[in-house]
Order: structure tokens, then C-alpha cells, then sequence
């Protein structure tokens, strides 16, 4: 019996499902990745700090006020005083108090009237931003009846 000899030659796999998985792999983690800044504000530079660490643990209610300059394109301050950017708009500090008022309000309708001590409001303010207006703004919190707070700085690169 003669035996033909067969050429072998080579197939190219299918890469269309490969390409499919990878896609829907990238969709999944960029959909599932918790982004930490999704509340940061880019216009505060926040202060540098050798011992400054990102929390442990995320707090679960927390009220998140960026302090800080309005700033031109070249990074100039238009105005001389800081402001908190909250809700699409400027607020001084001393006009503050109203909108934490009705923070508390709507936190205590959706999560009950004991919510407010498990409340973190966490302060991002400018490197800027004097001591003195960022301890004011804690004052007003406390006043609101906000009792937990925390500050955010970026570590130093070395």
C-alpha cells in the first residue's frame, strides 16, 4: 500500500475570542475598581507630607470638603480668599453653615437621626489655605453636629 504524504501546514488561530475576553476583562475592572478620588477636586493642591498615608479603612458616611483657591489657567489665584467648592459652586467659610445644615438633614432622612456621629467629613484644603481658616471650618462642622474628621495631604516623594 503506497502512503501519500501529507503536508502539514500551519493554521492561524482564531484571535476574534481572545480579543472578545480581554475587552470584556478591561470593562470589568475598570467598571469594578474603587477610584478613591472620584470626590477629589483637582483645582486643591493638597500639602506634601513624609508621614502622610492613605486610610486603612474607607469610612462608610462621609461628607467630602474640598477648601481651596479659584485658580486661572496659569495657576494664578483670581481671588485672595479661599473658598469651599461645593455643589458646582463657591462658599466661603462663613457661609458655610447653611449648606451643612442641610447636608445633616438629608443624611439623617436617608440613614436615620444617629447617623451624624458615624459621619467622617474629610477636609481636602490647599497647601495654601491658612491653619487658621481650615480650623474655622471645623468649628462650623462641629457646629453642625459633625463630630469626625480627617484631613488628606499627598506623601513626599523620596
Amino acid at each position: 500500500m503506497k502512503m501519500r504524504k501529507i503536508e502539514m501546514g500551519f493554521t492561524e488561530p482564531d484571535m476574534t475570542p481572545m480579543i472578545d475576553i480581554v475587552f470584556q476583562l478591561l470593562t470589568f475592572f475598570m467598571i469594578a475598581i474603587n477610584f478613591e478620588n472620584t470626590k477629589a477636586d483637582e483645582r486643591v493642591k493638597l500639602p506634601k507630607d513624609s508621614l502622610a498615608k492613605p486610610p486603612v479603612i474607607k469610612p462608610e458616611h462621609e461628607l467630602v470638603l474640598n477648601f481651596g483657591y479659584q485658580r486661572s489657567a496659569s495657576g494664578a489665584r483670581q481671588k485672595p480668599v479661599p473658598e469651599i467648592f461645593y455643589n458646582e459652586r463657591y462658599v466661603e467659610v462663613r457661609q458655610i453653615m447653611p449648606d451643612l445644615e442641610q447636608e445633616k438633614r438629608v443624611m439623617e432622612r436617608l440613614h436615620g437621626n444617629e447617623i451624624i456621629k458615624d459621619v467622617t467629613v474629610l477636609i481636602r484644603a490647599d497647601s495654601e489655605v491658612p491653619t487658621g481658616l481650615v480650623q474655622e471650618l471645623i468649628k462650623k462642622c462641629q457646629e453642625a453636629g459633625f463630630t469626625k474628621f480627617s484631613l488628606r495631604a499627598t506623601s513626599e516623594e523620596v
